[in-house]
Formats: C-alpha cells, structure tokens, sequence
C-alpha cells in the first residue's frame, strides 16, 4: 500500500507504534490481541470494543489496551467496526463488529460504542456477556450504544427504548444512564474532574489528585439523582474554554456539578450482579491525560476484583507514539484493514510486535 494512499491515516498509525510484548496477533481481521505476560493482570482478558464515528475509539483503545497488557498485563482484544465489503476499519460502518464470539470467555468488556444497529447473530454475544453478571466500563458514548428499530430481537438495548424495565435501554439500566444533550458547550468547553467528597480514598482514585483530570470534551448531562446503586465517583466541572488552566462557568452550569464517573451494579438474567464503571469522558484526545488513564487502569483491576492489587500510582505511561485525532477532527482512517497494524518478526527468542508506518509502505 502506498503512503499517499494513507495519508489521512498517518496521525492514527504513528499512534499505534513501536511495543514489546509477549506476543499478539490478529485475530481473522477482526480484531487485535495484546497477551499480557507474568503481573497482576494475568489470566484476565479484557476485551475492548472501538465502534464510534466521533471521539475516535479506533485511536483510543489500542492505547488503552496496550497499556493495559505491557504495564499491567491483562490480555486484551480490541474489536473494531468493519466494512463487510472491503475488510477495512471503519468508524461509520453501524451494522458489523466481527469477533465478538470472544466475548464468551472474556473477564471485563471496555464498551466505546455509539449508535450501532448490529445483526442478530453478533448482539447475542453481546446480550450473553450483559446477562452473565461479568463485569463492564463503559466509555463516552456507551451510554448510547446502540439505536436499534423497535421490534428488534434487542430493541431493549436501543438508547432510546421504550420497552418497560427497559426505558432508555443499555444506557439506562446498566450503566445507569442513556443519551440526554450536552451539559458543556460542545467544542467549546472543557472540562476538569471533581473527586466527589467521601470518595478520596475509593480505589478506583488512587493516585488520582482532585483537579488532576481535564479532558478537552465537554460534561453529559445526565438526570439526577442517578439511578439504582450508583455512585458518583468525579464529577465534572465545566470550564470556560477547552484549556486545562481555564475557570470554571460561573453560575447554574455547576451548580449542581455533573457526574461524570461513577459506579453501579446491574443483576443479569443469570442472577448474578456485575460491576459497572461508567465514564462519560474518554475520547482519543481525552487519553493523553495521564489521571483519566490512570482512573480507567484503576477501574480495570476493580472490575474483575483486583482493587487490592491496585499501585500507589499505577503506571500508565503512553505505549510507543500517540498522536490522536482530536475529537473534532472528522478525519477518520481508511482503507486499513486490522491486518495492517501487525507486523512482527522474532528478536532474541522473543517477539518484537512492530506497529508503524512502515508496515504501510
């Protein structure tokens, strides 16, 4: 493939450069797997689904899943969305996500979804994994996962579902809430994290000072109180500009503050009660700010009852180059097929997984 054939795609690419680790591989074009070696995380696999046309999951779960396997070693498996006609990521396409099948023996599901109407055959793994009692996070746009015709086999999930015990589907009854409006001013205010009083020292915060998170997208709004069980971790203040030193706005729009991280449980047809962690902050651009890793690191080991295990200051350190688009960039990547990102070849008896530009030359 020729470089001026990828040039919207060398921001995303150079992102996803050079790691070590104790092998990977693609998986059939559907996905990727980073195996976590000797550490906390191993023997728990973490899969991560990157379906929006927005904020960039494409860009923004590779890292995290990197971090993840090489820092703390979880095995993790990034699913993305893909054109059936061409094998190619693609962030548009609402209707295929290949490999979810993996779900079945997966210990957490990281959700960056927004507004896929998926077949039949790929949301019952899905629906299996929900109703399992296993745990989940979800990101951003999570809360409005799924858009799904009324009368669907899953319409329950859809966003905006009307179904009875189901009203504002997915979002609403599992992660605690669905789709609303835009709190901040979209594009225009940022938005610093506020560690809710009483929860200094949950876990799930560790290492994490009050202010530490800023994140250039703007605070959901969400009703309140929320629903269930749930429990406000951060809450998010909104800023005048989309800079992490501006002031607070001034008046109603913090007052009260808006949730924008918190915790819940959601008891699945099996009878048991997962986790969930929700948070309505985690685009691409998001990411490069080392807390808000650091609270999506610290809400993996909780997820699947490591907490104890969870550092001082857990080491989150970006993996290779990460360069992302920012959120309201709509360049997204194309004509790149999973196949691309991997490229290995063997250093010393071990593998050396070789993620760049070159492989695109």
């Amino acid at each position: 493939m020729k470089l001026s054939s990828i040039a919207s795609s060398v921001l995303w690419a150079s992102a996803l450069a050079a790691i070590w680790l104790n092998g990977s591989l693609p998986l059939s074009g559907a996905g990727i797997e980073f195996k976590g070696a000797n550490g906390p995380g191993k023997g728990k696999r973490v899969v991560l689904v990157a379906a929006d046309d927005e904020y960039h999951s494409e860009e923004a779960l590779p890292q995290l899943a990197k971090i993840l396997a090489m820092r703390h070693r979880f095995t993790c498996t990034v699913l993305f969305a893909i054109n059936p006609h061409n094998g190619t990521i693609d962030p548009h396409e609402r209707h295929n996500i290949p490999g979810l099948e993996v779900l079945q023996n997966a210990d957490l599901l990281i959700l960056f979804m927004r507004f896929r109407d998926l077949p039949d055959n790929q949301t019952k793994y899905f629906a299996d994994y929900v109703e399992s009692g296993r745990p989940i996070t979800g990101i951003r746009t999570a809360t409005h996962a799924s858009d799904i015709k009324p009368g669907s086999t899953y319409a329950r999930y859809s966003f905006d579902s009307k179904i009875e015990g189901w009203e504002g589907g997915f979002g609403r009854r599992v992660l605690g809430e669905t789709w609303m409006a835009h709190h901040g001013d979209h594009g225009k205010q940022g938005t610093r994290g506020i560690i809710v009083k009483g929860e200094e020292s949950n876990p799930i915060l560790r290492g994490i000072g009050d202010g530490a998170i800023w994140t250039p997208t703007d605070v959901y709004e969400v009703r309140l109180p929320l629903p269930g069980t749930s429990q406000p971790l951060v809450l998010g203040e909104v800023l005048t500009n989309m800079n992490p030193n501006d002031p607070p706005v001034p008046g109603k729009m913090n007052d009260p503050m808006i949730p924008v991280a918190w915790t819940c449980g959601y008891t699945g047809s099996q009878g048991k009660t997962s986790r969930v962690f929700t948070s309505t902050m985690g685009s691409a651009d998001d990411l490069e700010n080392e807390a808000l890793r650091r609270l999506l690191v610290n809400t993996t080991y909780w997820a699947v009852r490591l907490e104890n295990q969870i550092p001082p200051r857990a080491d989150v350190d970006l993996v290779g180059e990460y360069h992302p688009h920012p959120f309201s960039s709509e360049e997204h990547m194309k004509g790149v097929k999973v196949s691309d990102l991997v490229k290995w070849k063997t250093v010393l008896g071990k593998i050396s997984w070789r993620i760049g530009l070159d492989h695109y030359v």
